[in-house]
C-alpha cells in the first residue's frame, strides 16, 4: 500500500517540478536563440573566450530549449531532467571556477530575472537542480528516441534561421543623417565611419581602445559612443591614446544600431552599415576591420 501511494506522490512532484523548470528554461533558451548575436555578447561578458561566444550561445540556447520541451513531455521527461540537470551542474561549476572575476556581475541567465553572481546565485541554481532531481525521480523510463531527435532538429533549424535573420539585419541598415559631436551636427553618410560603443569604467573597453589606438585608420573616422559616464570620455581617450570624436547621441544611435554589451562596434560606409562587431579579443577587431577596409 505504501508503495502504491508513493508512486502517485512522486509522479505529482515530478509534474510540478517539470512545469517549473520548463517555464524557466524555455524562456531562457528562446531568449538566446532568438537573439544569438546578443547572447554571444553576454557569453563573452561572462568570460567565455570571444572565439567561442557564438558557438556557446547557440549550444546553450538549443540545449535549454530542447531540455525544456522534453521535460514537459512525460515519455521524454527523464531525458529532459538529465539535460537540464547537466546544464545546471555546468553553470554552477563554471561560475565557481570564475567566481572571483564574475562576482558582482549580472548573470544575464534569464530575460526577466536580474541576478548578480554571488552566494545567492548558487542557492538559486541549487534549487533548480533539486527540481531537476525531483522531475527525474518521478519520471518513467524514456521512450521515443525519434521524438527527441525531431525536437532537437526542429529547435536547431529554428536557431539557425534566427541567426541568419539576425546576421542579415546587421548589414545594410541606413545610418542617421547626422549626430551631435561637440554640440555640432556630424555627418555619417559619407565615407567610412566606425562607431565604438564603450563605457569609460569598463576595463575590457579600456584594453580594446589601447589596442585600437595602434591601428592605422587611414581616412576612416572613429566616433566614440559612451554608454555611461560621458563626462569621463575625454579622460578615457587620454589614458588609452585612442582618439575619437565623441558623440552625445547614444540613444539615437542605439535605436538604429542596437548593442547588447560593450565594447561593441559598427562599421559604416557611405551611410550604410557594413557589419556589427562584437568580438574584441585576440586578433579581433583588427582582423575584421582590415577585411572591411576600415584599417590598413
Amino acid at each position: 500500500m505504501n508503495a502504491s501511494m508513493a508512486q502517485p506522490w512522486k509522479s505529482r512532484l515530478s509534474g510540478v517540478s517539470s512545469l517549473l523548470l520548463c517555464a524557466v528554461f524555455l524562456l531562457a533558451g528562446l531568449w538566446k536563440i532568438t537573439d544569438v548575436q546578443g547572447a554571444a555578447v553576454r557569453m563573452v561578458e561572462a568570460k567565455v573566450p570571444e572565439s567561442l561566444g557564438l558557438g556557446a550561445a547557440l549550444f546553450f540556447g538549443i540545449a535549454e530549449t530542447v531540455g525544456a520541451v522534453m521535460i514537459l513531455t512525460p515519455r521524454l521527461r527523464r531525458w529532459g531532467a538529465l539535460v537540464l540537470g547537466a546544464l545546471l551542474v555546468a553553470f554552477l561549476g563554471y561560475v565557481a571556477i570564475h567566481y572571483s572575476a564574475l562576482r558582482g556581475a549580472e548573470c544575464s541567465c534569464f530575460p526577466w530575472l536580474k541576478r548578480v553572481v554571488g552566494p545567492g546565485f548558487f542557492v538559486g541554481d541549487g534549487v533548480l537542480l533539486m527540481l531537476a532531481f525531483f522531475a527525474w525521480l518521478g519520471s518513467r523510463k524514456p521512450d521515443g528516441m525519434r521524438a527527441a531527435a525531431l525536437i532537437l532538429a526542429a529547435v536547431a533549424v529554428f536557431a539557425g534561421v534566427s541567426y541568419g535573420v539576425g546576421a542579415a539585419r546587421e548589414t545594410g541598415t541606413r545610418a542617421p543623417e547626422s549626430i551631435l559631436v561637440d554640440g555640432q551636427p556630424y555627418a555619417l553618410r559619407g565615407g567610412k565611419v566606425f562607431l565604438f560603443y564603450f563605457d569609460p569604467a569598463c576595463m575590457h573597453c579600456f584594453e580594446t581602445a589601447q589596442r585600437m589606438a595602434k591601428l592605422h585608420w587611414g581616412d576612416t573616422r572613429v566616433v566614440g559612443v559612451p554608454i555611461a559616464q560621458p563626462q569621463f570620455a575625454a579622460q578615457f581617450m587620454q589614458d588609452t591614446g585612442f582618439h575619437m570624436s565623441i558623440t552625445t547621441d547614444r540613444d539615437k544611435l542605439k535605436e538604429v544600431f542596437p548593442y547588447a554589451g560593450v565594447p561593441a562596434g559598427v562599421a559604416i560606409e557611405n551611410g550604410r552599415q557594413k557589419a556589427a562587431l562584437v568580438r574584441f579579443d585576440g586578433e579581433e577587431p583588427a582582423a575584421s576591420l582590415k577585411q572591411l577596409g576600415l584599417i590598413y
